[in-house]
């Protein structure tokens, strides 16, 4: 006997697919494919890099509570860094964290930088409050295992979050908001949390 939670899951699993598949066509098209087919792009996904003010609770988030597994990192020192307009000279500890073990994985870089000009925190009520990158989106199997492990931290959702995803959008899944040690948002996608059933 098959129970909802794996139906849903399977479900989740299959629109993923299916979401895809259509990218993969629309990306095949004749238009698409002289806009991006002679690209010089090494590689499909790309790596964010991710200045915080508490490496290690950076690292508690973003490995107990989301879910990223950390690999080998590496360092930046000497002149490199300050040429390239990295620091003002400041050496570059980089952690490492990627979503699986493809070798395509995202790669999220984590540094704390010891300066004399110390990182600030922007206070960010709403993604549209501050201009830039202001959100990353994760999605999971399990939202209820990623809302446990916050939980735990004591880590609590954003707002009226959890959500079954707006009107013409899958209504078997939703979306958490949370934000990490410094006030980034990160939005958590899967199957309906059971508070949402």
């Amino acid at each position: 006997m098959v129970d909802g939670n794996s139906r849903e899951n399977k479900r989740y699993r299959i629109m993923k697919k299916n979401i895809n598949l259509i990218f993969l066509l629309i990306l095949s098209s004749p238009f698409c494919f002289s806009l991006v087919g002679n690209s010089n792009f090494s590689k499909q996904t790309i790596d964010l890099g991710l200045v915080v003010t508490d490496l290690n609770q950076s690292l508690k988030f973003y490995k107990e509570v989301i879910g990223f597994e950390e690999i080998t990192g590496f360092e930046v020192k000497g002149s490199f860094p300050k040429k390239v307009g990295l620091t003002d000279g400041s050496h570059l500890d980089i952690h490492v964290l990627v979503l699986g073990e493809d070798e395509k994985a995202t790669k999220l870089k984590l540094m704390q930088i010891q300066s004399k000009k110390k990182a600030r925190k922007i206070k960010q009520p709403f993604i549209h409050t501050v201009a830039g990158f202001s959100y990353i989106t994760v999605f999971v199997e399990n939202v209820d295992l990623v809302w446990s492990n916050a939980r735990k931290l004591g880590v609590v959702a954003y707002a009226e979050s959890p959500q079954v995803l707006p009107a013409g959008l899958p209504q078997e899944i939703c979306l958490l908001m949370l934000k990490d040690p410094d006030g980034n948002f990160v939005e958590i996608v899967g199957p309906k949390t059971k508070s949402l059933k």
